[in-house]
C-alpha cells in the first residue's frame, strides 16, 4: 500500500521539482521579457533601437559594480561602499588628469583608488574579522567624505577627449560603456566558470569553515574578492566621470542598492554559494527596463523611489523562496 502511493505521488514530485529547477534558470529572464513587452504597450517608443540603446548605455555603471558585487555576495558578504568608490575614483581620476597625467594613467589611477578601498576592506573583513556589513558601511561613509575633501565638494571639469571617449564616446553606433560592461562580464564569467580562483569562492559561500579544512585560503581568497570589487567600482566611477565630463563627489549615491537588487534578482543567494554572474546582467536589465519605462510614461521621480524600493524588497523575497 505505501509503495503504490508513493509510487503515484512521484511523478507529481519529479514535475515539480523539474518546474521549479526551471524557473531557477529562466524565471527572470521570463519576467523580463514579460516586462518588455508591458512596457512597449504602454510607451510604444520603448523599443525603438535609440531607446534600447541607452538603456544598455545607463545600466552600464550599475552592471559594472554588479559584476564585482556578484562574488562578493557568492562569498556570503556585502560591500556597500561602491557608490562612495564611484565618487572618490571619479573625483581622483579627473583631478589626476587635470594635473597633467597622462589620460590613460589618470583613469587607471582612478580605478587604482577603488582597488585601495576594496582592499582595505578585504584586510578588515578577512584579517581582523570585522563583518562585511560593519566594514563596508563605514567606507561608504569615509569614502564619501574623502570624495568631498579632495575636491572641495564641487565637481571637477573633466578637459581630456581622451577621458570623455570612455564615458561619451562611441564605436559603430554603440556608447563606449557598453562595450566595457561586456567585456567585464566576459572576464567575469570565465573566472567564476573556470578558474580555480573561481571554484574557491563559491566553495567559500557554500560552507567557509568546510572550505579552510579543504585547504582553501579563504582569508586571502576574500581579500582578493573585496578587492576586485574596488577595483570594478572604480572603473565604474572612472567611466561615469568620462559620461559627466566630472568628477562628482555626489555620484553614485545609491548605486551599492542598485547593485545588490540586481544581483539578488539575478538569482545569487543572499547567502552566498548560489548564482552565476549572467544571472546578474539579467537582474541589471530588469532594474533597468523600469526605470526606462516609468520614465517614458512619465511617472514621477519620487514613485519612480517606490517602485525600485519595492522592487528591492521583492528580491530578497524571491532569493528567499528559492532557498
Amino acid at each position: 500500500m505505501n509503495l503504490k502511493t508513493s509510487t503515484n505521488t512521484q511523478p507529481g514530485f519529479n514535475l515539480g521539482k523539474s518546474l521549479l529547477g526551471t524557473w531557477n534558470r529562466l524565471g527572470m529572464v521570463i519576467i523580463l521579457i514579460v516586462l518588455c513587452i508591458v512596457m512597449s504597450i504602454m510607451a510604444p517608443n520603448f523599443l525603438d533601437t535609440t531607446n534600447v540603446t541607452n538603456i544598455l548605455k545607463q545600466v552600464s555603471i550599475t552592471a559594472i559594480l554588479a559584476a564585482g558585487m556578484t562574488i562578493v555576495i557568492l562569498t556570503g558578504g556585502i560591500d556597500l561602499s561602491v557608490g562612495s568608490i564611484v565618487a572618490l575614483s571619479g573625483v581622483v581620476s579627473v583631478m589626476a588628469s587635470q594635473a597633467g597625467v597622462n589620460p590613460l594613467l589618470a583613469m587607471l589611477i582612478g580605478a587604482g583608488a577603488g582597488y585601495i578601498i576594496g582592499l582595505i576592506n578585504g584586510l578588515f573583513t578577512a584579517m581582523a574579522g570585522i563583518p562585511a556589513f560593519i566594514v563596508t558601511l563605514g567606507s561608504m561613509t569615509y569614502v564619501r567624505g574623502l570624495a568631498y575633501v579632495i575636491s572641495g565638494g564641487y565637481p571637477v571639469v573633466l578637459e581630456s577627449n581622451f577621458f570623455r571617449f570612455f564615458g561619451a564616446g562611441s564605436i559603430l553606433s554603440i556608447p563606449t560603456p557598453i562595450y566595457i560592461m561586456l567585456f567585464v562580464y566576459l572576464i567575469m564569467f570565465f573566472v567564476l566558470k573556470y578558474t580555480m580562483f573561481g571554484r574557491h569562492i563559491y566553495a567559500i559561500g557554500g560552507n567557509e569553515e568546510a572550505a579552510r579544512l579543504t585547504g582553501i585560503k579563504v582569508k586571502k581568497t576574500l581579500v582578493n574578492v573585496y578587492s576586485i570589487s574596488g577595483l570594478l567600482a572604480g572603473l565604474g566611477g572612472v567611466v561615469l566621470a568620462g559620461r559627466l565630463y566630472s568628477g562628482q563627489p555626489t555620484a553614485g549615491n545609491m548605486y551599492e542598492l542598485d547593485a545588490i537588487a540586481a544581483v539578488i534578482l539575478g538569482g545569487t543567494s543572499f547567502t552566498g554559494g548560489i548564482g552565476k554572474v549572467q544571472g546578474t546582467i539579467i537582474g541589471v536589465l530588469i532594474m533597468g527596463v523600469i526605470t526606462n519605462g516609468l520614465t517614458l510614461m512619465d511617472v514621477s521621480y519620487y514613485w519612480q523611489l517606490v517602485v525600485k524600493g519595492g522592487v528591492i524588497i521583492s528580491a530578497v523575497l524571491l532569493d528567499r523562496l528559492r532557498s
